[in-house]
């Protein structure tokens, strides 16, 4: 299967074309790929959103009889070990199949899996379709970034995650409503539904992924389709940009070639290992901040705070969504502006501001029950979420698929994203025991967790804004370092004293 899925599409210059024709580039085919590349971000974020309310339904619970509420959670959790795999496999099979093709054979995965989902009446079953969907959504979490990453313009790399980013949070919020809806119908299969309404979305992207979506330019440079890379690169960003890309694109080529490939265990040697360290401490702080256990337990959160109202708190809980959908505008059209370690510090701070918003209203609603004033919890997760948008929802998906180098970027950004679903899986494990234990002293352990985040962008990280994917190395001083590790015999390189 991997050979006949390997990308083999053409990418040829117009036939009325001439070779020294000047040509512009084309913003509606790099945001229409962006656009259409980013359903793989729908899955992943729709199908984030539409376990929580399912596994609670006393209906699929009557169904599925699960012995208790460890396996309940186990349905659920089991999607992360499969996300892991899914990601850590894009690490070699984005780079033999191509970047588009490595996301159709995961929506292969992703329609077998759902499949089985909403046909299940066990447990078992259900558990068993978690971790193959689990597969397709790690893989495409990894493969869509590495593949927008490839064919932005470096002014442009945040924007064009940015709108991946969207279009996960448009899928969040489409399956809290879908789910939300849906269990108002009096079948005890309503929950099959919004399970099978991803198969859809996923058949779309696997065909056009496989038959229409052009490969990354840098992927056909490292097949040695240079002409094609040239090509694929004046369609994107016009004829003197290409020319200059191409350029360096060629000398890291060759640069890399005599270095020879990388294998998983260069990964953790100096120099890269700096990089591969960024990329999953990035990732991993994107999720031990606190994210995904305020998406999980939203409704108990608002219960805790003094919401005694389900339907208010479902209702609440819902307006997170559109919060999530609506602020993720913003680094669409400002991410690039500023950089990637000024928007984490300013969202890092809001998130650790949110975090104790959300301690003192719970100990409050703990001694005054009742209080009108327990409600002002509701903005807390709001914040937290505007915050976490504009920041780490970006920036940890753009910096592990931009910092490394051609040979290296498919296994370091697959290490990033399996650092994400690790520390995910942890986060859901434990977050209910810290809870039973010390309830609302998690969100204090979370504020204390944002401390940490903002130092580490503080001392850390390396800014990348502008910088081209050719010109990373030298961003990061590893052209020197490889120079003095290797002994080579090439001219010295200057360099300006990097700084954060």
């Amino acid at each position: 299967m991997m050979i006949s899925l390997k990308s083999t599409k053409r990418v040829l210059p117009p036939g009325n074309s001439s070779p020294t024709e000047v040509r512009n580039g084309s913003s509606r085919l790099l945001y229409g790929l962006s656009a259409f590349i980013s359903i793989g971000a729908l899955l992943f974020g729709y199908d984030q959103g539409v376990m929580g309310v399912i596994v609670a339904d006393s209906r699929w619970l009557h169904l599925m009889q699960p012995r208790n509420s460890w396996v309940t959670g186990a349905v659920v959790s089991l999607y992360d070990i499969g996300c892991f795999i899914g990601a850590f496999s894009t690490g070699f099979l984005s780079d033999s199949l191509g970047r588009e093709r490595l996301i159709s054979f995961a929506t292969i995965i992703f329609t077998i899996g759902a499949i089985i989902q909403a046909a299940s009446f066990s447990v078992a079953q259900m558990a068993v379709g978690r971790v193959i969907l689990g597969y397709g959504v790690g893989a495409c979490a990894a493969g869509v970034p590495l593949y927008l990453s490839e064919i932005a313009p470096a002014k442009l790399r945040g924007r064009l995650i940015g709108i991946e980013q969207m279009v996960l949070n448009f899928g969040e919020m489409v399956a809290f409503w879908a789910n939300y809806g849906l269990s108002y119908l009096s079948s005890n299969d309503w929950w099959r539904i919004p399970i099978a309404i991803q198969i859809l979305p996923a058949i779309i992207l696997g065909v056009g992924c496989f038959f229409l979506v052009m490969p990354s330019p840098r992927w056909l440079a490292m097949q040695d389709r240079r002409d094609e890379a040239y090509e694929a690169l004046i369609r994107l960003h016009g004829t003197d940009q290409a020319i200059i890309e191409m350029d360096m694109l060629n000398q890291t080529l060759d640069a890399e070639k005599l270095q020879g490939s990388k294998s998983w265990a260069d990964m953790f040697k100096s120099p890269y290992v700096r990089l591969t360290f960024l990329a999953m401490m990035l990732q991993s702080f994107q999720q031990i901040t606190g994210t995904n256990s305020i998406l999980y337990y939203t409704p108990t959160l608002f219960k805790k705070g003094g919401i005694s109202d389900v339907h208010m708190a479902n209702l609440a809980t819902g307006g997170v969504g559109i919060v999530l959908f609506v602020t993720s505008f913003v680094p669409i059209f400002y991410f690039d502006r500023l950089g990637r370690r000024t928007w984490l510090k300013i969202g890092t701070v809001g998130m650790m501001c949110a975090m104790i918003g959300i301690t003192v209203l719970q100990w409050h609603a703990e001694k005054f029950p009742g209080s009108k004033g327990n409600y002002v919890i509701v903005a807390f997760p709001y914040l937290f979420y505007v915050c976490f948008n504009i920041s780490w929802g970006v920036a940890a998906w753009v910096y592990p698929s931009e910092i490394f180098s051609n040979n290296m970027r498919a296994k370091g950004n697959a290490l990033g994203t399996c650092a994400n679903w690790i520390s995910c899986y942890i986060v859901a494990q434990i977050s209910p025991v810290v809870v039973d234990a010390i309830n609302w002293g998690l969100y204090i352990i979370y504020a204390g967790i944002c401390c940490l985040a903002y130092l580490f962008v503080q001392f850390m990280l390396v800014e990348t804004k502008g910088v081209s994917l050719e010109e990373m190395s030298l961003r990061f001083g590893l052209e020197v370092a490889e120079d003095m590790e290797d002994d080579n015999d090439k001219p010295n390189v200057e360099m300006n004293e990097i700084k954060p």
